[in-house]
């Protein structure tokens, strides 16, 4: 709005340029102008070094950085518009540098042959494959089936066969992997609780999903601690 003698014009920040670096606000970005104006090229310059001390306090978090001092520099420049003319510690950045994208990091598209187990899985079978016959390689068969018994009831049944295990491990290495025969897995701890990723929260180890941890869970919601 226009303003008279006895008012104030206000302004917004969407009629006034875009700030290059907001972290630092616009009052930095006057500073930076101001001193481009300044045409002695050494006071110039020592205007440059007081504005970045300026933005080294208002943006501390700076000091995690590598190289954090130059990285204030290129800040400067990047403020100015990389338009300056001072005597700097550091050399002026390029802009095609500063704003290149980084180069994407490839993904793995390789379709998961089994899911519930998870991409590692295959990795680990490839390692087993490639172990000679031997106490050690039936002793990492055993600790994969194992392994793989455990996420198999997370996502699947209440219980599974070691048959069933022993099946998915051959058929997942393309047959590069057979279980010796009379290989046994543990038994299954009748207190154990395969629950799928935050499905238990609120219940203690010992309680479970029985009665006696839906209870701690109610006395918890109704008194904000557990009984």
């Amino acid at each position: 709005m226009e303003a008279n003698e006895n008012t104030i014009k206000l302004y917004y920040n969407t009629e006034v340029e875009k700030l290059a670096m907001p972290e630092y606000g616009r009052n930095v970005l006057k500073m930076v102008e101001i001193m481009k104006g300044i045409e002695d090229r050494a006071k110039r310059s020592e205007q440059a070094r007081a504005i970045v001390k300026v933005m080294e306090t208002l943006n501390p978090q700076v000091h995690q950085q590598e190289n954090f001092e130059q990285k204030l520099w290129d800040h400067l420049y990047m403020i100015a518009g990389y338009d300056l003319d001072i005597d700097a510690p550091y050399p002026a950045p390029h802009p095609e540098v500063i704003n290149s994208r980084p180069d994407p990091i490839p993904l793995n598209t390789k379709p998961i042959k089994a899911r519930h187990y998870g991409r590692n899985i295959e990795s680990i079978i490839d390692l087993i494959a490639s172990e000679a016959d031997g106490e050690v390689k039936t002793a990492m068969i055993r600790s994969l089936a194992i392994y793989m018994r455990q996420q198999y009831l997370i996502w699947n049944k209440d219980t599974v066969a070691d048959e069933t295990i022993f099946a998915d491990i051959e058929r997942l290495s393309g047959g590069r992997v057979t279980v010796p025969e009379g290989l046994e897995l543990s038994k299954i701890d009748a207190n154990a609780n395969y629950s799928r990723p935050g499905m238990n929260m609120g219940f203690n180890r010992s309680g479970g999903n029985n009665g006696g941890g839906k209870k701690q869970w109610v006395n918890y919601k109704k008194n904000g601690k557990k009984k």
